[in-house]
């Protein structure tokens, strides 16, 4: 041992060189749970065999997956969401702030060290004692102060772990949630714009039947004119053409809102953007073989959903430490003197160390109400994760069921349609040959309409329901640590 006046080692007992070595020890103790994944049953396969119709083989689906539907406009919109929309950036800065909690609380499990210099000139009165004798502190004096100090908390219950692996958690429930949010905007564009192309093609066949019952008005009137006709059939032919004129106004108002609605996916002026028409619907692609144990590593929700389990898990150890009392290691050291030249001295030299004991509150009631709590949040965040799971399974069971039944719907109306307007033609010639009234007509006319518009409206559904079950096999959502994540989509805010 090193011995001196001001050395502190010569004045450090046995005791406490002991209790420094125990908290040493005890610094790798820790209150938490270990942590086990909720278990989940996860079934075989999924009950509609619709690959088995389609027989895609090993489609890849890339984390572009609207590419597939092959449509120039939709390729070029969705990366736009990356760019511009405001709620993917709420995901990033929540991101980002759950990177700095986690980098705070990261910082309190190392020593803290401080540093100080000083300087200070002083004036002391003379004074005089009862013997008449004048202090000799008196006058004027510098004292110069060079020091520097070190804290460390002794995490001895886990209490700054547990925190820590709360915080990890978090960032990676917000890492899942920016990508979950990211793949419902993909989805939510994909099926706006779907949506949009239904309603021009809707426009494009009411602007047909607005022409066709123009030139049936015309007709009727030339008819009435001629007394082969009766005034019913000009107003029948009348309210026909204003029937479809207010209809297509209607159809434009929704495909203008449509298309703001895809602007502000975009984050951009609604007023300032447009679309051309196209007058047409993509062809829905084949969708691959989903196995339902793999949407546990597709799906962001899940993830998100099962790192909330974690965080959950770790509250409960940082509530049990509470508990216990903190212990905090301190020590100041340095020089003090009235001259900066000689200041480094070991005459100058003071030093100072000793842990310190602390216990807030004392009251374990409120202690136990906390972790009561803690153990409450993980049963909750527990039965969300199951549900999270459960929902999904209905997500792609709902849509594959949709779909095997939206590809027979689409052949069939496609089929309804021709009929109608072969029996639209037919009646239409019997009219003009004097046959039937002009009732059959607009009967004809209706039908032949309904089937054309309930067609578009099928297809629509058939392109939402592809959508959802290629957003489901997209992409490998891991779940390792935060730190290994690399995705272009972070830019700046990739935690590395």
């Amino acid at each position: 041992m090193i011995r001196g006046s001001h050395s502190p080692l010569s004045i450090m007992s046995l005791q406490k060189l002991a209790l420094l070595f125990a908290l040493l020890i005890l610094n790798a103790c820790s209150l938490e749970p270990t942590y086990k994944k909720p278990e989940i049953e996860v079934p075989a396969r999924f009950s509609t065999d619709l690959w088995q119709v389609a027989q895609p083989q090993a489609v890849d689906v890339t984390d572009a997956w609207w590419q597939l539907f092959k449509d120039p406009v939709l390729d070029e919109l969705e990366p736009q969401i990356d760019v511009n929309n405001q709620t993917l950036k709420v995901a990033i800065a929540k991101l980002l702030t759950a990177k700095g909690v986690l980098d705070t609380n990261s910082a309190s499990l190392f020593p803290s060290f401080g540093m100080s210099v000083g300087d200070t000139r002083a004036h002391n009165a003379q004074t005089t004692n009862s013997n008449g004798i004048n202090s000799v502190n008196a006058g004027t004096v510098n004292t110069y102060t060079l020091s520097s100090s070190i804290s460390w908390d002794a995490d001895l219950w886990g209490r700054l772990s547990s925190t820590v692996n709360q915080s990890r958690a978090q960032l990676q429930v917000n890492r899942d949630d920016l990508f979950a949010a990211r793949l419902s905007l993909q989805i939510s564009l994909a099926q706006t714009y779907f949506a949009l192309r239904s309603a021009e093609l809707t426009g494009k066949a009411l602007q047909r039947a607005v022409e066709e019952n123009s030139k049936f008005l015309q007709l009727t009137e030339s008819r009435y004119a001629a007394g082969v006709s009766v005034s019913s059939d000009v107003s029948a032919a009348k309210s026909q053409l204003k029937t479809s004129q207010a209809q297509l106004l209607d159809q434009e108002i929704l495909r203008s809102q449509y298309e703001h609605a895809i602007a502000v996916l975009l984050g951009k002026i609604p007023g300032d953007f447009h679309l051309a028409k196209a007058y047409s619907l993509p062809n829905a692609p084949d969708v691959p073989l989903i196995i339902p144990s793999s949407i546990l590593q597709r799906r962001p929700d899940i993830a998100s959903a099962e790192r909330s389990v974690a965080a959950a898990n770790a509250a409960i150890g940082v509530a049990t430490a509470a508990f216990f009392p903190n212990i905090t290691l301190t020590g100041t050291g340095g020089w003090r003197g009235n001259f900066f030249s000689t200041i480094v001295n070991s005459a100058h030299q003071f030093w100072s160390y000793g842990p310190a004991f602390a216990i807030t509150g004392l009251n374990p009631l409120a202690y136990q109400g906390v972790k009561a709590q803690a153990m409450g949040n993980l049963a909750q965040v527990t039965a969300t994760y199951r549900q999270t799971v459960l929902n999904a399974f209905q997500e792609i069971e709902d849509n594959l069921m949709a779909l095997s039944h939206l590809r027979e719907a689409v052949k069939i109306q496609s089929e309804s349609l021709e009929a109608a307007r072969k029996t639209l033609q037919v009646t239409t010639d019997q009219y003009k040959a004097g046959t039937v009234s002009y009732l059959n007509v607009v009967s004809a006319q209706t039908t032949a309409l309904s089937a054309e518009n309930t067609l578009i409206s099928v297809r629509n559904r058939q392109l939402i329901a592809t959508g959802v079950l290629l957003k489901n096999a997209a992409g490998r959502w891991d779940m390792a640590d935060v730190t290994s994540m690399k995705n272009p989509l972070i830019g700046a805010t990739q935690i590395k």
